[in-house]
């Protein structure tokens, strides 16, 4: 009678303990899942949580990797460098065994941003050609899904994809024409960690110590402060008007559809700031921070948009984004290649002078102009082949080695001669106007009144004048939201807008 008692509860117990021994068994994050991309060359870290003190071993070429959890049940090893190679199996052994199939080492970069990099290759203007030849098994994709928080995560849900025609109409179209381009140029194996979402400021992809640490980003957190003030009588305000924000939007969509334009947004109830994919620091936490310390070999980036209201602390907020990365990552100054936003009616010069400068002053970046590829009434440009494929070149260049040019024409000097300008380049090599005289170019004398100028290509230079100007002090290249620009390079790469007048 007694026994019979006892073994309900005894089974009961052992339920638990069974329970929670399964719970706490050996895992591996999802970055570490079948079909995954390794880093060649470096040091890899693999990493997960076991039971505190449980051994984890963990083998996948040369010697198995062995280490103990910690009291909070974490554990990391570094595999040590690898060569090139595909279909291997990663094993984590602990009280448990973990299998990682078809695991490839090769090359893994990031692509991030906002709606630039994550328009998907669907929507590309090439995209049926450009699906039906997506076939390459050794080119795969982990995307990591939009979400914010305001304390970093470590880990975000996800699996890798390996690209075919039913899998590449959701990936990032300049995120695989890049490494689309790199396959072909290395022939092994190319991971990209997708992490991108729309409307998006950079602030929001840089950790809160990163801006909290710099005084000229004072302002970032001001805003967010004000916004979350002003919520509530925001929210008020936009129930008050609705009919009359509604009947406005609808008749600009009529006019919208007139022009053959994109419709705008209807109007909506002012996210709470709180919540919000765009406060400070909450892609970051979310979106970033969990992907380290996964080992890559540089990251590249489409954005800049949501900060074109703020060129001149762009010129901060970016360097510092790209600073907080590199050190978080803990692999040093990897490569950061980054695309110029492309000519938009309501994208302003000064942002892109910001990237320019960015390229000019942050070590191991470089840039993609874009100013024959956009679209002035829509934010979204179609053609992102040519865009994927100039970040390609930086990489190929500036990563690999390779002896091409990646650049277009960037300013360098400005001297005066009698009254007319003149002004030299880096990636100058065979400047050329493409398709007509040379234009976008306006100069000004010591009243910094501005007029159209005459340029004209002398071998490495370029000559600007204008009759109005007789003792010149500045010059300016596509200084427009539209630049309708044409200097190139022999290698048919654009020169980036400019003026030698950088404010200070």
């Amino acid at each position: 009678m007694k026994t019979s008692r006892l073994a309900p509860v005894l089974a009961l117990a052992l339920s638990f303990a069974a329970a929670r021994h399964v719970e706490a068994a050996v895992k591996l994050p999802a970055l570490f899942s079948d079909h995954a991309v390794l880093q060649r060359g470096i040091a890899v870290p693999v990493w997960g949580t076991a039971d505190p003190g449980e051994e984890v071993t963990v083998s996948l070429v040369g010697e198995p990797q062995t280490t103990k959890a910690g009291a909070d049940g974490k554990w990391k090893v570094s595999l040590p460098a690898m060569k090139a190679a595909d279909s291997l199996t990663l094993t984590v052994k602990g009280t448990n065994t973990l299998m990682v199939n078809d695991v490839a080492v090769g090359e893994v970069w990031v692509n991030s941003g906002q709606s630039n990099m994550a328009f998907t290759l669907k929507g590309d203007i090439n995209a049926e050609a450009a699906i039906a030849a997506a076939n390459d098994p050794q080119l795969r994709f982990f995307a990591v899904a939009a979400n914010a928080s305001d304390t970093p995560l470590s880990e975000v849900p996800g699996k890798w994809v390996i690209t075919s025609p039913g899998s590449a109409p959701l990936f990032s179209a300049v995120g695989y024409y890049f490494a689309r381009e790199l396959r072909k140029a290395l022939q092994v194996p190319v991971g990209m960690l997708s992490t991108s979402v729309g409307g998006t400021p950079a602030e929001a992809w840089t950790s809160h110590e990163a801006l909290a640490a710099n005084p000229d980003l004072k302002s970032i957190f001001e805003a967010q402060d004000a916004a979350i003030k002003g919520w509530p009588a925001a929210v008020e305000n936009f129930h008050k008007n609705e009919a009359r924000l509604t009947a406005a939007w609808q008749a600009n969509v009529e006019k919208a559809k007139a022009a053959g334009s994109p419709p705008p947004r209807k109007p909506v109830v002012p996210e709470d700031p709180t919540k919000n994919k765009r406060r400070p620091s909450g892609l970051y936490n979310a979106m970033v921070a969990p992907l380290q310390p996964y080992a890559i070999r540089g990251a590249i980036w489409y954005q800049g948009e949501a900060n074109s209201q703020r060129g001149k602390q762009y010129r901060t907020l970016f360097p510092a984004m790209i600073t907080d990365w590199r050190k978080a990552w803990g692999e040093g100054d990897f490569p950061f290649f980054f695309v110029q936003i492309a000519p938009h009616q309501n994208q302003t010069p000064e942002l892109r002078e910001a990237q320019l400068l960015t390229s000019q002053t942050v070590p191991h970046t470089a840039i993609a102009v874009i100013t024959d590829f956009g679209e002035p009434t829509n934010i979204h440009p179609k053609h992102k082949e040519p865009v994927g494929t100039r970040l390609s070149l930086a990489a190929r260049a500036l990563a690999y080695g390779d002896k091409i040019e990646y650049s277009g024409p960037t300013f360098d000097s400005l001297r005066v001669d009698g009254g007319k300008a003149v002004l030299t380049f880096q990636h100058a090599a065979g400047l050329v106007a493409k398709d007509g005289e040379l234009k976008g170019f306006t100069i000004a004398g010591e009243d910094k009144n501005f007029v159209p100028a005459k340029a004209e290509i002398k071998g490495a230079t370029v000559t600007v004048s204008a009759d109005a100007v007789t003792k010149p002090v500045a010059v300016r290249y596509g200084w427009t939201n539209v630049p309708n620009v044409n200097l190139y390079n022999g290698a048919g790469l654009p020169a980036s807008p400019f003026r030698t007048d950088v404010e200070k």
